[in-house]
């Protein structure tokens, strides 16, 4: 039997227990043949419950509460500078209020040889789910090491292009990689379960505390810290940004990347949601060459519809059945035009065109559909009818080369070693059930669809030299670039705060990186941002300024 969950978790453990006292009494009192696994007496019952129990001690995989670190040594070329680092594979113990552990949280830290830890800064790194590892953020972003991709392609089966990033912010900052608890080698301890950690406010307290422990046990507390979160990670963000800093470690800066900050609006379904994609629906449309009249230059194009959908189009929604038949037609034709799809398809989904029916739609009469974490890739479904697609090609592209990849490096070359099964997602386990309620700052009652961009401000509010960079894709339709302008202006910061935040924009999807064109612009723009942020904080000065 091997216990893989956190499912039965105590249940089994007192089991062992109860089943194994006798034994150890027992194996005391025995010669040294006796240990050893000799034959020993008893009754037939007891041999039993002995074997048992031996096979389970044999098979479980407990992760310790101990901390355990295993440090590599390397070298990487970056701007024909030759930089040597140290990988440090290992957990960190949190602990509740009681000073009892309840979680080993794994990470790999990369950290500059030669550097000054007191002024040199740190990041911590993690993606999204909520419920998965950072194995994508780790083995295809800015690591000193990652998976080569193409502009966008499916990644051909083992052997997978991997080695050395040109590209890693190593030059910029220190990096640590955090899993979340329940993924990668992080788990419970103890008597606690997976659920005590998942939930918005469970897994933002558990980050904070990693972070924080971390920091203490490497001596960083007054190193520039860092945040870089993606996807469901920049929600995680914008909580432990305000949560660390309640508890004494103001921020740096932020880097959000292909971000979504309110689940209010998403999961309500208002018609807002239908006003945040379609400029992501017309820079896909333009992409596919499926406009009648293509423009050349595509942020110009984008920004026409950003203001059709905050203006005409959101307030023919907002009529509901009363718009009339005359409305309804100059809006479809003006939303087909903009998205490559026909107007009657329009007026038929009455003006709403769902995500999944424009990645079926879009593409249908090549038997194509459209990616959504980046719609860029193109899948094939069994037929080209019906409403959705089969699968996401641009998630089905990827993933065997990371996971593949990255279960060799940590073991190859981290030389990490250990028993526990690395989990890529939760989402497998039987009771990984997210609790999405979030009590923000200065709230009395707690939100049922998280708005933490409330957090966000009120770090900010607070901490008015914490810079905020939000990274978004053109062609992301996971978290779309108009839903994250629209989140963070309702921050309601005003005029000289407004400053603190930041926007860039790459032709690119939702995992920005894997367009290696756009992860080199990437790291010009984050070396601007972490050098002007520092610099700033050191002065007393303004950072970044937002760009168009």
């Amino acid at each position: 039997m091997r216990v893989r969950t956190s499912n039965g978790w105590l249940a089994a453990a007192l089991w062992l227990a109860a089943s194994t006292s006798a034994v150890a009494q027992d194996m005391t009192d025995k010669p040294a043949d006796a240990a050893a696994g000799a034959p020993r007496t008893g009754s037939a019952d007891q041999r039993h419950q002995d074997r048992v129990a031996q096979q389970v001690a044999d098979e479980w995989a407990v992760t310790p509460a101990k901390e355990t670190t295993t440090a590599t040594q390397h070298s990487v070329e970056v701007g024909g500078r030759t930089l040597r680092y140290h990988a440090v594979a290992g957990t960190v113990t949190i602990r509740n209020d009681d000073a009892k552990p309840v979680a080993s949280v794994f990470y790999v830290a990369y950290t500059l040889d030669g550097a000054s830890p007191a002024t040199r800064p740190v990041t911590f790194f993690y993606n999204g789910g909520p419920g998965s590892s950072s194995v994508w953020l780790h083995m295809g972003s800015f690591a000193p090491v990652r998976v080569k991709t193409a502009n966008p392609e499916f990644i051909r089966p083992a052997p997978y292009g991997f080695g050395p990033n040109p590209d890693t912010l190593l030059d910029k900052t220190d990096m640590v990689f955090i899993d979340m608890v329940g993924t990668g080698y992080s788990r419970p301890l103890g008597d606690a379960r997976g659920k005590d950690f998942w939930g918005v406010d469970q897994d933002a307290d558990a980050f904070a505390k990693a972070i924080m422990r971390w920091t203490d046990v490497n001596s960083r507390w007054t190193s520039p810290k860092f945040l870089f979160g993606e996807s469901y990670g920049t929600t995680r963000s914008a909580a432990v940004a305000y949560q660390l800093q309640d508890r004494g470690m103001a921020l740096n800066g932020v880097v959000l990347l292909s971000s979504i900050l309110n689940y209010g609006i998403e999961q309500a379904g208002y018609d807002q949601s239908y006003v945040s994609y379609l400029p992501s629906y017309a820079a896909t449309a333009w992409y596919h060459q499926r406009l009648t009249n293509r423009p050349a230059d595509l942020p110009a194009y984008l920004a026409e519809v950003r203001a059709f959908a905050a203006g005409p189009y959101s307030q023919a929604l907002a009529k509901g059945q009363d718009i009339t038949p005359e409305e309804t037609d100059t809006i479809a034709a003006k939303v087909a035009g903009y998205t490559g799809l026909s107007a009657t398809f329009v007026k038929r989904a009455n003006l709403r065109v769902d995500l999944n029916r424009f990645q079926k739609e879009l593409l249908r009469d090549q038997r194509r559909t459209i990616g959504r974490f980046d719609s860029r890739y193109t899948g094939i479904d069994a037929d080209a009818a019906g409403e959705s697609p089969d699968f996401d090609a641009s998630d089905s592209a990827i993933s065997s080369a990371f996971v593949s990849t990255f279960s060799d490096y940590v073991k190859r070359d981290l030389n990490y070693k250990t028993e526990v099964p690395y989990r890529v997602e939760a989402y497998g386990l039987k009771d990984f059930d997210w609790d999405w309620k979030h009590r923000s700052p200065g709230n009395r009652w707690p939100q049922n669809n998280p708005d933490v961009a409330v957090d966000l401000a009120a770090a900010i509010r607070t901490n008015p030299y914490l810079k905020v960079l939000s990274l978004n894709g053109w062609y992301d339709m996971a978290t779309p670039f108009f839903a994250t302008e629209y989140d963070i202006a309702h921050m309601l910061l005003d005029a000289p705060l407004k400053q603190n935040v930041s926007f860039r924009y790459y032709p690119s999807g939702h995992m920005i990186y894997l367009n290696p064109e756009a992860l080199h612009q990437l790291h010009g723009d984050l070396a601007e941002f972490y050098d002007t942020t520092v610099a700033s904080a050191a002065q007393g000065k303004p950072s970044l300024k937002a760009r168009p």
